[in-house]
């Protein structure tokens, strides 16, 4: 097999399938749940299932604080039986709430933190195999102490650990930090990339 391309990257081009029927079957707070059936010249018709988000996308956000140490808030997730340590990030309570502003909310809600200053540096696909899922990550500096709020019934007593560039790095690398958002904030402070935000 070749390793040469003969033609640009293109995430645009025309679809290989094409959509027959989409029926929502599923409808929750921050997602729905479509069942879809597709026609393929290959194989003929073929279903699939998709999450799609509701009001926007996730946000994230990565803070540093004057002393160079990252804000990570522990939370107990349901649904892999298991404590992470995460970035504050969350979704829109509205869809009138713009991405910005829920980095905010977040950053004080889950960290206590309020930053002076906000600035979007990343945004990526989640799971494109199954979900319309994108997290955009921002970051935080200039922060004050921000009253924090409870995370909710699975995470009472939520803490909050500050830990320095090289730390969360090591335990990204030993897979103790291991949430996504998280590892592409970390690897992006780690490699210098949000220095030059401001070029």
């Amino acid at each position: 097999m070749s390793n040469d391309t003969y033609r640009r990257f293109d995430p645009w081009r025309p679809s290989p399938v094409k959509e027959i029927s989409r029926k929502q079957i599923i409808e929750t707070h921050y997602f729905d749940v479509d069942h879809v059936t597709y026609e393929s010249n290959q194989i003929g018709s073929f279903e699939r299932y998709f999450i799609r988000e509701n009001n926007g996308e996730t946000v994230a956000v990565v803070a540093l604080t004057e002393d160079g140490m990252i804000p990570l808030v522990e939370q107990y997730r349901l649904a892999n039986h298991r404590w992470t340590l995460e970035i504050p990030a969350g979704h829109a309570n509205m869809p009138s709430e713009r991405p910005m502003e829920v980095a905010a909310r977040k950053l004080a809600e889950e960290a206590g933190y309020e930053a002076g200053r906000l600035t979007q540096f990343a945004r990526f696909m989640n799971t494109p195999g199954y979900s319309t899922q994108h997290t955009s990550v921002f970051f935080a500096t200039d922060l004050k102490p921000a009253p924090r709020a409870e995370i909710g019934p699975e995470t009472p007593r939520s803490d909050v650990r500050l830990l320095s560039i090289d730390d969360a790095y090591q335990m990204v690398i030993n897979g103790t930090i291991a949430d996504a958002k998280s590892v592409v904030a970390i690897m992006r402070l780690k490699l210098g990339i949000i220095d030059h935000l401001d070029d």
